[in-house]
C-alpha cells in the first residue's frame, strides 16, 4: 500500500509576512492530516525562513528547481542540490511544465537534474504531462512516454524507487479546469504501466501525484482512484485551510 503524498508548490509567491501567516496556519493544523506525507516547496530565497518557521515535524520542505551541475561553481543565479541538502530539504520539483514551457528546459536537461538530485540524496518530484493541443491530437501517451523514458535512460528504472512522479495536465494548471477523476486515473495507470513494463516491483511502489487545480472540493474523489497517490498542489497550497483540507482528504483514503 502506497502512502499518499501531498506537496505544495508555492511557485514565485510569498514574502516573509505572508509566509509567516501561512506556516503558522500549517503548524496549527498539521496534526489533523492523518497518515499522509506532506511537503511544501517555497521559492529558494525563502527556504531557510520557511524551515525556521515550521514547527510541525510532519511537514517536509523541498525546492522548486536545481542546477544540472552537481557541484558548486561559477554558475551565477543557480541553486545547487548540495545547497538544498544543506538547508535540510528532502524534495525538489523537476520538469514542471512552467520550467519546460517558459524556460525551455528539455527532457534531457530534466533527466540530468533528476540524476543530480538523486546523487545528492534528494527525492525528485518529476513532473510529466501534456498540453491541451497534444491531448486533442492524440499525442498524450507519446508525450508522456518520451518524458519518462528520457529519465529512465539517464538514471535507470531501479532509481525510480526514489522518485515521485507528478502527472500535471498542462491545460489544467492554474486554469480552474481539472481532469475528471476518470481522466486522471487513466493517465496515472498508463504511467504506472510504462514503468511496469521495465520493472513491475518498482512501478507498484512509485508514488504518482496528480497536479492540476486540485482543491478541497475535488481532492477526495481524485485521491480515491487506485493509481492517484496524492497531489502536487499549486494555488490552493498558498492558503493553509485549503491545503490542510486537501491533505486531510489524502489522509482519509
Amino acid at each position: 500500500m502506497r502512502q499518499l503524498f501531498v506537496a505544495g508548490n508555492w511557485k514565485m509567491h510569498g514574502d516573509k509576512a505572508s509566509i509567516k501567516t501561512l506556516v503558522t496556519g500549517l503548524n496549527a493544523q498539521a496534526d489533523s492530516v492523518g497518515n499522509v506525507s506532506v511537503a511544501v516547496c517555497p521559492p529558494a530565497v525563502y527556504l531557510d525562513y520557511t524551515k525556521n518557521c515550521l514547527v510541525a515535524s510532519n511537514i517536509a520542505v523541498g525546492g522548486q528547481n536545481i542546477a544540472e551541475e552537481p557541484v558548486s561553481g561559477a554558475f551565477t543565479g543557480e541553486t545547487s542540490a548540495a545547497m538544498l541538502k544543506d538547508l535540510d530539504c528532502e524534495y525538489v520539483i523537476l520538469g514542471h511544465s512552467e520550467r519546460r514551457a517558459i524556460y525551455g528546459e528539455t527532457d534531457a536537461e530534466i533527466a540530468r537534474k533528476v540524476k543530480t538530485a538523486l546523487g545528492m540524496g534528494l527525492t525528485p518530484i518529476l513532473c510529466v504531462g501534456e498540453t491541451l493541443e497534444e491531448r486533442e491530437s492524440g499525442q498524450l501517451e507519446t508525450v508522456i512516454s518520451t518524458q519518462l523514458n528520457a529519465v529512465i535512460d539517464e538514471v535507470g528504472i531501479a532509481a525510480f524507487a526514489n522518485v515521485v512522479i507528478a502527472y500535471e495536465p498542462v491545460w489544467a494548471i492554474g486554469t480552474g479546469k481539472t481532469a475528471s477523476s476518470g481522466q486522471a486515473q487513466e493517465v496515472h495507470a498508463f504511467i504506472r504501466g510504462q514503468l511496469a513494463a521495465k520493472d513491475s516491483a518498482v512501478a507498484e511502489k512509485v508514488i504518482i501525484q496528480y497536479g492540476g487545480s486540485v482543491k478541497p472540493g475535488n481532492a477526495a474523489e481524485l485521491f480515491s482512484q487506485p493509481d492517484i497517490d496524492g497531489g502536487l498542489i499549486g494555488g490552493a497550497s498558498l492558503n493553509a485551510d485549503d491545503f490542510i483540507a486537501i491533505c486531510r482528504a489524502a489522509g482519509e483514503q
